[in-house]
């Protein structure tokens, strides 16, 4: 009935500038409430758009694992709170074994945002970073998988894929991957990604980021706006029975363009390419897809680019759109918050129109949804594309 290795999202949650957990998602998508905000983040001074997580600050880790503590180990926990995610986890712990539930997370810049603070408090003289400023746990790419497998008693495989942007959509196929060779029964994938000071003026500095709310396809597009949040699913086996409202994946593909270290190529070869694969073990045909969640950055280059590989594909009559005009762009995050924004349409048929477009690029000929659109779903696609042309395409259906 599936194909070969689909795997069920038995539990999937997410907490971003839209507010933490599904309720609050779903909520913001029907009412077409964006989350993105005029950026006052800590110390920065640029004029643009942020989509900031409330309450992060706030978050206390566990006395056991507060050497894990920064902001992005932060947002991981608030996100983990969410929904009943970890006693669903703890759930599977108890089913499979802790050593056979495997933890893979996508992250872009991880903690780095622990040492820009340390770096503020260096020793005047000798140049030395603070004695309680721990690299290992906090800055390092690996803490945030580190971190997750502690909190939730997981012994299993555990890393992080750091590949830009399209990080958190490649979870999902290592996680097939392993599953298929049988090294671990089931995996929590997600992705991770706080606000930071080399994010935002690095971005700005190659003259991407957008002064207002970040306007995907539009005419006018001119940048990005920046997110963060954090978005984990459960993947396990198709049980005997399922659902009629159960989420699975269904393809996966992914290609290295190479193009451009931070540019796509311009016909979006290497995007098309992740999205055939997609298609291809899902099974589908093109006009099997009830909906696209593009990447569709608001960058210039990026979404012609996109556009130009999805007429290839998919010609001009596919539904699509871009959820970051709600979101803003939340790097290597992205691509498990969209996963999950894609389970959300598939299970209460909607489809979200894309915030803040305005007009229409019409050189880019996509069925571009200006508002939302209320149908039955039963097969998505969801773009990630990341910089030096790391490109993923996910493929999720419903099972009824």
């Amino acid at each position: 009935m599936f194909p070969l290795n689909s795997l069920w999202l038995s539990h999937f949650t997410a907490t971003s500038s839209l507010g933490c957990g599904l309720a609050p998602t779903l909520a913001a998508l029907r009412q077409r409430r964006g989350g993105l905000v005029p950026c006052t983040f800590d110390t920065v001074d640029l004029p643009t758009f942020v989509g900031e997580v409330a309450g992060v600050d706030a978050v206390q880790l566990p006395t056991p694992l507060a050497a894990f503590d920064c902001r992005n180990n932060r947002l991981a926990l608030l996100g983990l709170l969410q929904d009943g995610f970890a006693e669903a986890v703890a759930s599977a712990r108890q089913k499979y074994g802790a050593h056979r539930v495997g933890v893979f997370i996508g992250t872009s810049t991880s903690g780095i945002l622990q040492t820009e603070q340390a770096y503020r408090r260096r020793d005047p003289v000798s140049g030395a970073l603070p004695a309680d400023f721990v690299y290992a746990t906090t800055h390092n790419t690996f803490s945030v998988a580190d971190f997750t497998r502690h909190y939730l008693g997981l012994t299993g495989p555990a890393f992080v894929v750091s590949s830009a942007c399209s990080s958190s959509a490649k979870v999902f196929a290592t996680a097939r991957r392993m599953m298929a060779t049988g090294l671990i029964d089931a995996a929590v994938v997600g992705g991770v990604d706080s606000l930071c000071l080399t994010t935002l003026y690095g971005f700005n500095s190659l003259g991407l980021m957008s002064t207002q709310a970040c306007r995907p396809f539009d005419a006018e597009r001119d940048g990005i706006s920046i997110g963060e949040a954090a978005a984990f699913a459960l993947l396990e086996p198709l049980p005997a029975k399922l659902d009629i409202d159960a989420v699975l994946l269904l393809g996966v593909g992914e290609s290295s363009d190479a193009h451009h270290m931070s540019s796509p190529h311009p016909d979006g070869l290497g995007a098309r390419m992740a999205m055939q694969q997609a298609l291809t073990m899902a099974e589908f045909g093109a006009a099997d897809i009830d909906y696209i969640n593009l990447h569709g950055t608001a960058t210039p280059s990026n979404d012609a680019a996109e556009a130009k590989a999805v007429s290839a594909l998919f010609g001009p009559t596919t539904p699509c759109s871009s959820t970051k005009g709600a979101t803003g762009h939340t790097l290597g995050a992205a691509g498990a918050l969209e996963a999950v924004i894609c389970a959300l349409a598939l299970q209460h048929g909607l489809l979200p129109g894309g915030l803040n477009t305005q007009q229409l690029d019409p050189a880019l000929g996509l069925n571009y949804l200006l508002n939302n659109r209320e149908q039955a779903v039963t097969r998505v696609l969801s773009n990630s594309f990341g910089f030096g042309g790391t490109n993923c395409s996910l493929v999720f259906g419903r099972a009824g």
